[in-house]
C-alpha cells in the first residue's frame, strides 16, 4: 500500500466512499500524474507540480485546488464554504463530483499553459 492508501484507509463508511470517488475522479482527468502526500493529504502532481490536493474531516470534504482554482469557479463555488485556495464540501450535501472534475481539468490546463510558457 502506499502513502494515499494509508491515509484513506483511516476514513470508514461514506467518507471514505466520497474519498474515493475524489480520487478516482482526479485520476481519471489527469492519469500522468503523480499521486503523493504533500502536507500530510493526498495529492496530486503534474510533471512536479501540485494540481490539487483533497482531505477528510469530520463534516466536510476538503478541496485545495490553489487560489485560481477556486476564482475561475466562483460562481459554482458560491453555496460552499471557501477561502484564499480551499473549499469545503459538507457531508450532509451531496458531493459535486463534475464540478471537481471541471476544477481538475482548469488547473492543468494552467499548468500546461505556464510550462508551455517558459
Amino acid at each position: 500500500m502506499g502513502a494515499v492508501d494509508d491515509y484513506l484507509a483511516g476514513f470508514e463508511g461514506p467518507v471514505r466512499e466520497r474519498l474515493e470517488e475524489i480520487r478516482r475522479v482526479i485520476r481519471e482527468e489527469v492519469p500522468d500524474g503523480t499521486e503523493v502526500m504533500s502536507y500530510a493529504i493526498p495529492t496530486m502532481d503534474w510533471r512536479g507540480r501540485h494540481l490539487i490536493h483533497f482531505a477528510g474531516f469530520k463534516k466536510h470534504i476538503g478541496v485545495y485546488p490553489t487560489p485560481h482554482g477556486i476564482t475561475a469557479f466562483e460562481t459554482e463555488l458560491a453555496p460552499y464554504k471557501k477561502a484564499k485556495g480551499s473549499v469545503q464540501f459538507p457531508h450532509d450535501q451531496p458531493f459535486p463530483l463534475e464540478l471537481l472534475r471541471d476544477i481538475v481539468r482548469a488547473r492543468l490546463a494552467d499548468e500546461r499553459a505556464r510550462q508551455t510558457s517558459r
